[in-house]
């Protein structure tokens, strides 16, 4: 598996190996990172902070194969820390960048459908608390998992299930409509 040589290389110094690690999901990282930090310029900062704590800290991955989901945790943890010295909240409310992911279409009609399913759905993020939003966030617009999640934000995977749960509830109850899970 080609991650795990690559982590290897990146365990003993190799500055290039853990660059092209970063950089295979280096959109991902930053959708994230903007997710929790509100604009481009924090979310970089925050990448920039995850880079060089992951420089020094990968010889303590003990599972190769999980460097994404220990990067994005690390990643989550920096941004998390650089809310806190900056007084801010931890919640991905009120921004207006949280949901831009890039629109790939040719067709205006759709585009502006889009914007305006986005500009819906942060309506109704807005309605949950900080730890249900974050947990709907991360599963269906960063498709982690349960067990990452738990991960990033230092909970259970109960505890994320019953975060996305009430959340999906609270949504369905204020706006109606059908919702799989």
């Amino acid at each position: 598996m080609r991650i795990v040589r690559l982590v290897k290389k990146a365990k003993k110094g190799n500055k290039e190996a853990l660059l092209q690690l970063i950089s295979e999901q280096q959109d991902a990282y930053y959708r994230l990172a903007l997710t929790y930090m509100g604009n481009s310029h924090d979310a970089m900062d925050a990448m920039e902070d995850m880079i060089v704590s992951l420089y020094h800290s990968i010889p303590q991955l003990k599972k190769e194969d999980a460097f994404y989901t220990w990067s994005k945790t690390i990643l989550v943890n920096r941004c998390k820390k650089l809310l806190q010295q900056k007084n801010k909240i931890v919640p991905m409310e009120n921004t207006d960048e949280s949901l831009e992911i890039p629109m790939i279409t040719a067709d205006a009609t759709n585009s502006f459908t889009q914007t305006e399913q986005q500009m819906d759905l942060n309506d109704m993020l807005s309605t949950l608390n900080a730890n249900q939003h974050e947990a709907i966030e991360l599963k269906y617009l960063h498709d982690l998992d349960l067990q990452t999640i738990a991960d990033m934000t230092n909970v259970s995977i109960g505890t994320v299930k019953s975060r996305i749960f009430q959340g999906l509830k609270k949504m369905r109850e204020q706006f109606g409509g059908e919702w799989n899970e």
